[in-house]
């Protein structure tokens, strides 16, 4: 059934024309400047032949003009699909011939990526040989393009014919997934789906006309993109930044009194560090953490200082966030990522059906902000009964709570024990000297797979293998001890700063196998 609902966007421009609705480069923008330019852009799209279902392809930095192009897609109704500018220009490529947009929006820092992005999209064929679905035109939405290129502000603007309405049941966007344990597969999301996320995310958290929401997730992660939906939804404004700088983050939380923040671990970890030991500023409400579970020792040191951290559970395929943890509970119950949101329902599946409190299983969820298909139907191989089986592990206690325990295909089977590697990171991340570490498992001969890490330490004391060894062994069962550990300088991550373990893994059985040891637990 279709439901029409008005413009989230010209709502506000009428309702509170002058209040922020971004904050860029310390600049703000009201939502009636926003508005006004949205509408211009809208125009210029018109000009260009777009309109709905079509697809826009968005490879640029955190700026004003990819929220522009966001609500200019809205009133024509064609959807976005905000790509990785830290992809290589084949890894571009795919996407791009994936999703067959008919522009490709680019500025100054992705432009030599997007041009060869277009060289290799050539080189993909369909069943006869041709490679027309590669073909979409590329535009800059810089002001000092170049010869040659085709510049947004130079196309003429048609007068907005654009729609003051939404189509809940529209497609919204189509945002890859980070492919942090595999192939990206691209998630289409609904205005409904991204909708219902801002509502359920609003009634845990509560909204305050004041709220300030620092984003420095990129766009192409639903992280990072959200915010900008949830800040239009609410009315409130939302604080851009281009990319993670700790010390530019530490300023913002005073200069531009921001009051809510979603972060992954790293991020905390290294604002935790750049501020030293000043506490938090009495007007930040909340620092939503996730990305998976967070190191006890990282929640501790943050609410020692201050920081109002909640955490929450979510994915690509609903949109955000799942379950949250309210902020009354955020002392009582910390390390869980709290209960179902509004609409949401969350169960947990073992091997032989429904499990207890306590034990773990694979996280299933239901709701309506559950995205209803990937963009490739071939990829749409967990559902089941109209659950989203989400490959995910966690248990509840005892109140229903919501511990995240970490990815099924992380799970490391050791003589016939499982062993989940945040559980392992959490101990060697209880060591003062370590910052961040990645537990996966090596192949064994004697006991199928044994446990080891790699480990990035912290400014100060350094510390030994054999002593952070010793140190788990005095925190877990012998077999959950790394038989290897490793000191890296940094981690290859997502665009939203989350490690990526499956690239460690690699990279470690490549470098280090033949010297392993056979016997796991020291």
């Amino acid at each position: 059934m279709t439901e029409i609902v008005p413009n989230w966007l010209e709502q506000r421009a009428y309702t509170s024309p002058q209040h922020p609705a971004l904050v860029c480069e310390g600049r703000p923008i009201s939502y009636g400047e926003l508005s006004t330019r949205v509408k211009t852009a809208t125009g210029r799209l018109r000009s260009l032949g777009i309109g709905r279902g079509d697809r826009l392809a968005l490879l640029m930095a955190n700026r004003p003009e990819f929220v522009e192009l966001l609500h200019a897609a809205g009133r024509v109704g064609t959807a976005i699909v905000p790509l990785n500018s830290r992809l290589s220009p084949p890894e571009i490529a795919q996407q791009l011939w994936d999703c067959q947009p008919r522009i490709l929006f680019y500025d100054r820092s992705t432009r030599e990526t997007a041009f060869q992005a277009k060289v290799e999209s050539r080189k993909f064929k369909v069943g006869d040989g041709s490679s027309d679905r590669g073909v979409w035109l590329a535009i800059s939405v810089d002001s000092d393009w170049r010869d040659g290129e085709t510049a947004f502000d130079t196309i003429a603007v048609t007068a907005d014919q654009g729609g003051n309405t939404i189509d809940l049941s529209a497609t919204h966007s189509i945002i890859f997934t980070s492919g942090s344990s595999g192939r990206p597969k691209g998630v289409q999301l609904t205005f409904a789906n991204v909708f219902w996320s801002a509502i359920a995310a609003g009634l845990n958290l509560g909204v305050h006309t004041d709220d300030r929401w620092l984003v420095c997730l990129p766009f192409c992660h639903v992280g990072g993109l959200s915010v900008l939906l949830r800040s239009v939804i609410y009315g409130t404004t939302a604080v851009v930044h281009n990319g993670f700088d700790p010390v530019r983050v530490d300023r913002a939380l005073e200069d531009d009194r921001v009051t809510i923040i979603s972060m992954v671990a790293n991020m905390l970890q290294r604002l935790l560090e750049t501020r030293g030991g000043r506490p938090a500023p009495p007007w930040l409400r909340s620092v939503i953490t996730g990305g998976g579970p967070m190191p006890p020792a990282l929640l501790r040191a943050s609410r020692e200082r201050g920081f109002p951290v909640t955490q929450a559970y979510g994915l690509t395929e609903a949109a955000s966030q799942v379950t949250g943890l309210a902020p009354a509970e955020a002392e009582r119950k910390l390390g869980s990522a709290g209960k179902p949101l509004l609409g949401f329902e969350v169960r947990l599946r073992g091997v032989e059906g429904a499990v207890a409190a306590g034990e773990v299983g694979e996280i299933l969820v239901r709701g309506p902000a559950v995205s209803p298909g990937y963009l490739d139907p071939a990829d749409d191989k967990n559902r089941e009964d109209g659950w989203l089986c989400t490959g995910d592990l966690g248990r509840f206690d005892d109140e229903g709570f919501l511990y995240i325990v970490g990815r099924r295909d992380d799970m490391v089977i050791s003589g016939g024990e499982n062993i989940y590697p945040a559980e392992v990171e959490a101990a060697l991340q209880a060591h003062p000297a370590v910052a961040e570490s990645c537990v996966f498992g090596i192949p064994d001969e004697r006991w199928g797979a044994a446990v080891a890490a790699c480990v990035r330490l912290a400014p100060g004391p350094s510390v030994t293998a054999d002593e952070l060894a010793e140190h788990v062994r005095r925190h877990l069962a012998r077999f959950k001890v790394p038989r290897r550990i490793e000191f890296v300088g940094d981690f290859p991550r997502t665009a939203a700063g989350k490690i990526i373990r499956h690239q460690v893994c690699a990279a470690f059985v490549s470098e280090h196998m033949s010297t392993a040891s056979n016997e796991p637990g020291g």
